[in-house]
Formats: structure tokens, sequence, C-alpha cells
């Protein structure tokens, strides 16, 4: 993912969000809806969540120094998994707490048209956003779907913005429901059920969030066809006859470790087999652009060995 388009559909959503988020507020001091609230305090939330996406990509630029000589790639997963806290937290929970104190003390609404417009105009400003995201998404999604490509993104910001903005859309529906349902009946009872199914669907995303964002902090190899690719450009059928075994590793969205033990001719000299290395590197890095430190290990290929271990 580059890191250009994800910034273009994280400022798409901030700008989005703070207006929306103005709005919601002005909805919930005319209206007393506990789903304006709710919802307000989720788009300061995912407001708050985009600065952080924007600060750890900027942060991951930095320079790697010899107390971090891999570089700081891994600050944007790190930020990535801030967000799921802070959508859990500040987003799901508060909607729940807020659902809850609305069914148990219930009141009627005020000013219906404040939030019912409210929520329109953030339905149309979300919109905006989310078709930021799924054009900016198309451009390397490929042809995997999209649980698949939220699974299997190495790079956060644009699987964060996605789920994000799919959350807030069906969060106003949800809430224009709830407002809906307590105009039509009389009873504001509506409105904090609404919020109680805004707080559930933020916690869910959130989970969702976090599980990904943890499996890219342990460490992820590079996916299957980047793998292929590397294995092919390093046996040259001359020197290098083999690879013995071999692992890869995300530093960052765009930074690919990669360590392998290939197989030489036995009777190969030094000056050989250094040049062979030199060479397989450079091909590494043609055939996977992204494969910025590689570490090859010369070995003598025994039978016993087995070349199939995981990448």
């Amino acid at each position: 993912m580059s890191a250009s388009g994800g910034t273009k559909a994280i400022v798409a959503a901030l700008g989005a969000n703070l207006a929306i988020a103005v709005a919601k507020f002005v909805a919930f001091a005319f209206s007393g809806s506990s789903s304006m609230l709710a919802e307000g305090v989720h788009s300061i939330a995912d407001s708050g969540n985009q600065g952080l996406l924007l600060l750890g990509g900027k942060k991951a630029k930095r320079e790697a120094t010899p107390e971090h000589p891999f570089g700081y790639g891994r600050e944007r997963y790190i930020y990535g998994f801030l967000v799921s806290i802070v959508l859990f937290t500040i987003g799901g929970v508060f909607a729940l707490y807020e659902g809850y104190e609305k069914i148990q003390h219930p009141h009627e609404l005020e000013h219906w048209y404040w939030p019912v417009g409210v929520l329109l105009f953030a339905i149309i400003a979300e919109g905006f956003s989310f078709r930021t995201a799924i054009k900016e998404s198309n451009e390397i999604r490929g042809r995997l779907s999209w649980p698949e490509f939220v699974r299997r993104a190495k790079a956060p910001e644009l699987p964060v913005v996605l789920l994000e903005d799919f959350g807030a859309l069906v969060g106003l529906v949800l809430a224009l429901g709830g407002v809906g349902l307590s105009l039509l009946t009389g009873d504001g009872v509506w409105d904090g059920i609404g919020t109680l199914c805004i707080g559930a669907l933020l916690v869910l995303i959130a989970l969702v969030l976090a599980a990904e964002t943890k499996s890219l902090l342990l460490g992820e190899a590079a996916d299957v066809t980047q793998v292929g690719k590397i294995r092919e450009a390093v046996v040259d059928g001359d020197t290098v006859t083999a690879v013995i075994h071999m692992r890869t590793l995300h530093l960052g969205p765009e930074e690919l470790l990669v360590a392998a033990k290939i197989a030489v001719q036995h009777d190969d000299t030094a000056a050989e087999v250094a040049h062979a290395i030199d060479a397989a590197e450079a091909r590494i890095r043609e055939a996977v652009p992204i494969a910025r430190v590689i570490y090859l290990e010369p070995d003598i290929l025994r039978t016993s060995t087995s070349t199939s271990t995981p990448a």
C-alpha cells in the first residue's frame, strides 16, 4: 500500500468526521437524543483515530538508528493497534453505557428535525469518505474479496478507515432508526436501543481491528506470491542451485526482511559464492522491490536437508 494512498483516505475521513461531530453535538444539544450523543462521541473518536494514523505514518518515516537498526516501519502497526483501543473504549463502551442509561431513563425527543437532518447530512459525508477509501483500496486490492483484503493487508491505514467508515454508515442508519421509532411511538426507549446497537457494532469492529493489527505487530511473513517470486529469483541454476530454507518478515508495510540458506556448488571458490550472493540479492530486489533487508547464507545441499520449510 502506498503511503500517499493511505494518507488521502485518512485525510478525507478526518475532514468528514470533524464536520459530522460538530453537527451531531449541535443536534444533541437541541434534541437530547442519546443516539446523537453516542454518534458525536463516535465521530470524535474516529477523528482522533485518523490523527493517530497520520502520526504513525509520519513517525514510521524516521531513519534507522543504531538502537533501531531495522528502522521504524512498525510504528504504523502500533498506532493502528491504538486506534482499535480508542474505538473500543471511547466509541463502543461509551455508546453501550449511554444506551443503557437512556433505556433506564427514557425521555421524549425535542426538536426532532435536528437529529434527522444531521443524520442525513452525516450519511452523505460518511458516504463520500467511504467512497474515497474504497477507491484507494481497489487500486491495490486486486482480486481479493473485502474480508481477505482486511485480513491480508500489510499496511493498516486503509483497512482501518474502511472498517471505521463502514461502521459509521451502519451506525448512522441505526441511529436514524432509533430516532425514527422514538418519534413514531413517542417512546424514547427506542433511541436508547439504537444507541446500544451502535455500541455493539463499534465494539465488534474494534475487536476485528485489534486482532488484525496484533498479527502485524507480532510479525507477518510475505504473502505466498512474493515468497514464490523470491525463491525463483534466488536460484540461478549455476552457482545457486536451490533454497534450503527461507524466512521472510515484514519490518513495516513496505519493507521486507528476507533471510535464506542457499545451496551452492561444493567446489565453488569464495569469490564465486560472494558474486553469486550479490547477484541473487539484486534479482530478489528486482522481483520484490519491498525486499530491503536481505541475508543469504551459502551452504552445501545435503539429501537429508528439507527445502520445504515455511517462509
